[in-house]
Formats: C-alpha cells, structure tokens, sequence
C-alpha cells in the first residue's frame, strides 16, 4: 500500500508568488494615494491697513503660535508657507523661524512666547526686542494663528489576511477636514500693523476598498497653505 499526501493550504507556488502579490498590492496602494485626491474648496482673503513693499536687504519671517499652554499652530504649516513664498519670490528674502527665535532669545521660546495678536505687539514693542529685529534686518514680521480639524467620519474598514499571507480589506471610510489660517502682517521698521490675510479650505477624504484600499485624500492642509502663501507673497511685494 502506497502512503496518501494530503497538502493543506497553498501550493509552493502560491507561496513562491506571495511576495510578488504583496508588492503589487503595495504598489497600487501608493501610487493610488500619488494620483487621487479629493476635492477641496478654498477661501482666500485679505485686509490691507498701510502700505507695504520689499526692499534689498529687507527680510520677512513666518511665526505661529508656540505656546505650552494653548494649541499652538503646526510647525510644518508654518514650514510650508515659508518654503512656498521663498520658491515663488525673486525679491521676499524669508528667514526661518527657528533662526529668529534664536536671534531674539528668550523672547519667541514656548514658555514666553506670545499667546495672540495683542501680547505680539507687547513683545515687539519693547525697545531691546524691536533693536534686535532691525539688527537682523526682519522688516516684515508674519504672525500665523489656525489649525486643520478632522471631523464627521463616517464608515468602517475590516481588514484581514488572506491565503499566502495577502492582506485583504472591504469596506468604506470617509471624513471631512477643515482648514483655518489667518496670518497677520506686522511692519517692525514703521511699528504699524499692515494688515491680515486669511485662508479656509475644507474638503472630504474617502477611503473605498474591495481588496484593495484605494486611498482619496483631500489634501486641505496643503490648499491653505498655498492660498496664503500666494496672498502673503503678494501682499507684501505690493507697494500699494
């Protein structure tokens, strides 16, 4: 009598090919974050008190709130809208907010930072503070206050692993996300407030997956930070 083999499970070929399909799968995941995106719709605005204008050796920099105590404004926002006026400027010269907070220690850190509008004009106001920002020749002074939220979600995702250890998912997410910037222009050479500028974008992400989750994201974050940083670069360049 000749001995039976019963094989239970997948085929050495199946496993031969399960890191191929793993691949794959993680592939089409990637690229399909890369080329969807959801649709978002942004507002931008400002208001202009006093002239403006850039000069040779002037500087701008972009500050947000940092502050222990209340919600500060992301670093990368803040990031984003300095780099996006610096590339698409011949003229504004940015300089970095961590450089200027180290120019005029102790008065930008955490734990002494301004909360709002009103203690950034205390603090700027003060004879050593407004000395040492001219010294560094910061002409234009870019107060950013806001947040993106995330919020109404709605749907559910179940995931699982598959024979050859492929994992699997069905199902459908969906969420809403909010944006909110306003950015106040402050004129250190002439102590005046220049005016404000103000970006809203709001959208709605999707996630649909049989198989496969196909992320599509609405990149709202992003959206404001290009609809201020244009406005921004705009504003002050402007000479009336």
């Amino acid at each position: 009598m000749r001995d039976l083999y019963l094989r239970v499970g997948p085929s050495r070929a199946a496993c031969a090919r399960a890191p191929l399909l793993k691949a794959l799968l993680i592939g089409a995941i990637g690229l399909s974050a890369m080329l969807l995106s959801g649709c978002v719709t942004a507002t931008v605005q400002q208001v202009r008190e006093a002239h403006t204008g850039i000069g040779e050796d002037d500087r701008v920099v972009v500050l947000g709130r940092r502050h222990k105590s209340r919600n500060e404004t992301e670093t990368d926002f803040i990031h984003c809208v300095s780099d996006q006026i610096t590339k698409k400027s011949d003229g504004v010269k940015v300089m970095t907010e961590n450089e200027f907070v180290d120019s005029v220690f102790p008065w930008f850190e955490p734990l002494t930072a301004p909360l709002d509008v009103d203690d950034l004009t205390n603090v700027i106001s003060r004879p050593l503070v407004a000395e040492r920002i001219d010294e560094i020749g910061v002409r234009y002074l870019v107060w950013i206050e806001g947040d993106t939220v995330r919020s109404s979600e709605a749907g559910r995702l179940t995931c699982n692993i598959i024979s050859g250890a492929i994992p699997a998912c069905i199902g459908f997410l969906s969420w809403d996300s909010d944006s909110n910037y306003e950015a106040s222009i402050w004129d250190v050479k002439s102590g005046i407030h220049a005016g404000r500028v103000s970006a809203e974008a709001s959208g709605t992400s999707f996630v649909p997956a049989v198989v496969v989750p196909i992320p599509i994201i609405a990149q709202v974050r992003q959206s404001a930070c290009t609809g201020l940083s244009d406005q921004l670069r705009e504003f002050l360049a402007s000479e009336s």
